[in-house]
C-alpha cells in the first residue's frame, strides 16, 4: 500500500512539474533536437520517432533514461546526457504543445 501511493505521490509529482514547464524555453532548447526529429516535431526519416503531441510525461521518462543509460542508445544519450531535468521538462512540453 505505501509502495502504491509513493509511486501515485511521484507520477502526481511529475505531472504538476511538467505542467509547469515553459514552452517557449522548451522550443530554444529543441533545436538540436530538430536535426532528427524535424523543426516541428515530425521527422522527415522514418527511423527517427516523431515527437510532436507525444505526451509530456513519456517524453520526460524517455530522455531521463537516456540520460541514465537505463535507456541506450549511441545518439541521444550525448544528447539527454546535457539536458538537466528543466530543459527534460521544457523539451517535453513544448513538444507535447504541437500536433
Amino acid at each position: 500500500m505505501i509502495k502504491k501511493l509513493l509511486l501515485v505521490s511521484g507520477l502526481a509529482l511529475t505531472a504538476i512539474n511538467v505542467q509547469a514547464a515553459d514552452v517557449a524555453a522548451g522550443k530554444a532548447k529543441s533545436a538540436t533536437c530538430a536535426a532528427c526529429h524535424g523543426a516541428a516535431g515530425i521527422s522527415a526519416i522514418p527511423m527517427y520517432p516523431n515527437l510532436a503531441g507525444q505526451k509530456a510525461m513519456y517524453t520526460v521518462k524517455q530522455l531521463k533514461a537516456f540520460k541514465s543509460g537505463t535507456r541506450k542508445d549511441p545518439v541521444m544519450a550525448p544528447m539527454a546526457s546535457m539536458l538537466s531535468d528543466a530543459d527534460m521538462e521544457n523539451i517535453a512540453a513544448y513538444y507535447a504543445s504541437l500536433k
